[in-house]
């Protein structure tokens, strides 16, 4: 994706990453970032030759964030694996399509939650980054860290090991191997082993030295974690995002709020509700994980409407990447925030966009000068209606760090 020095998008309708700006505008890019932000016929003058899309009134907005990203899960919109585990070279050929179906579905980053080989993402962020692959912009995890002995959650057998100097020496390693994110398997996890996502993992001792390693490395924990104790074990090794969270009690959410200002929460509602959905084959049963996805969702449903009215930041991201859930239905996540947590399409795109953005600590998810230029442009209006971004052919334009990786047809050099 060659970078064109200067790109004027004229006449659209403009949502920031936080609200629908009032009136028809114009914005220019130049070297990658937003330059301009203008009302339509008020652009300054551009110098030299530049590329111009016309917006016939369509909205532009920031590219999405993924918080809850799984790009080893092999299966996508394109290809159903019903095997979850691949043979290597296999599974780098599904990791690199998935990020490119993320980027085709107008995901422009992405927070890795785990990954199923080691190494592979890091060499993926690298392609991507050096455009060699289509993808996100993208925070690579190592494998899911289980520890030895724990069942319920197999993605791995490599760097179990108990006590805080095997997580300190995990850590060490993944610093070395330039990963962004790791990844703490802190509870069971029903749908794998029912029952089990009350058990709590990690001892006290292993969190803390997990927390205490990664700061000092520089590097991200993200956590798989249902009930209060292991929400608790999260929080205490300073976890930047905790995912599910469902049994969370009064005192977890307290706790939650009480580092609102370091932690994220994605909820991760994709994979409940298509769980619930899925119609398997007789041979596959899926009881007591339909079972599980129906207890979460309706205390989810009580659990993120109160943690938003207190200004935890909550993001979207769903566990896609199974074969009943896969890569590419992303974007379904705003519809599940508006159905099933009473957030308004505005708010449900402020959390795939905006909100994300800070999970990713770039300039990213805002429609803002100076601040990169990852943006989409979608035919409707999807603060109306979130559904809109699930079909990818409504988005007209995806432009990632100024390069259209899709320009619509009205474009001039």
């Amino acid at each position: 994706m060659p970078t064109p020095k200067t790109v004027v998008i004229r006449n659209v309708r403009v949502f920031d990453g936080e609200e629908l700006l009032e009136g028809a505008k114009s914005v220019i890019v130049r070297e990658g970032r937003i330059a301009t932000v203008t009302d339509a016929g008020q652009e300054p003058a551009v110098e030299g030759a530049a590329t111009l899309v016309e917006g016939a009134g369509r909205t532009l907005m920031p590219g999405m964030v993924e918080a809850h990203a799984h790009l080893t899960w092999g299966s996508s919109v394109e290809k159903i694996y019903h095997q979850f585990i691949l043979p290597e070279d296999e599974l780098k050929v599904a990791a690199w399509r998935n990020a490119r179906v993320l980027l085709d579905h107008g995901f422009t980053s992405a927070y890795s939650a785990g990954a199923l080989g080691d190494g592979i993402e890091v060499e993926l962020a690298r392609a991507i980054e050096a455009g060699e692959t289509p993808g996100p912009r993208l925070v690579p995890s190592t494998l899911e860290r289980s520890p030895e002995g724990a069942e319920g959650v197999d993605t791995g057998d490599v760097f179990n090991g108990r006590g805080a100097e095997a997580i300190r020496k995990f850590v060490a390693y993944c610093k070395e191997q330039g990963i962004g994110s790791l990844k703490l398997v802190v509870s069971g996890e029903d749908a794998l082993k029912p029952g089990s996502a009350g058990d709590v993992l990690y001892t006290d001792e292993e969190m803390e030295a997990a927390g205490e390693a990664a700061r000092e490395a520089g590097l991200w924990i993200a956590t798989h974690a249902y009930y209060p104790k292991a929400i608790e074990l999260a929080l205490k090794a300073g976890a930047r995002i905790i995912y599910h969270a469902s049994y969370a009690d009064e005192a977890a959410a307290d706790a939650m709020i009480a580092a609102k200002d370091t932690t994220f929460y994605a909820p991760s509602p994709g994979v409940s509700i298509a769980a619930l959905e899925a119609t398997p084959p007789p041979h596959i049963d899926m009881s007591h994980m339909k079972k599980s996805a129906a207890e979460r969702m309706e205390l989810e449903a009580r659990l993120v409407p109160a943690l938003k009215a207190r200004g935890m930041r909550i993001l979207i991201g769903g566990d896609y990447g199974f074969p009943f859930n896969p890569n590419g239905r992303n974007a379904r996540d705003l519809q599940i925030f508006v159905d099933h947590f009473g957030y308004t399409p505005a708010e449900a795109l402020k959390a795939a966009t905006a909100l994300g953005g800070e999970l990713m600590d770039l300039e990213v998810g805002r429609v803002k000068q100076g601040w990169l230029a990852d943006l989409l442009l979608v035919e409707g209006d999807p603060t109306q209606d979130v559904s809109i971004l699930q079909d990818k052919n409504r988005i007209a334009m995806i432009m990632k760090g100024g390069s259209l990786y899709k320009a619509p047809v009205e474009v001039a050099a």
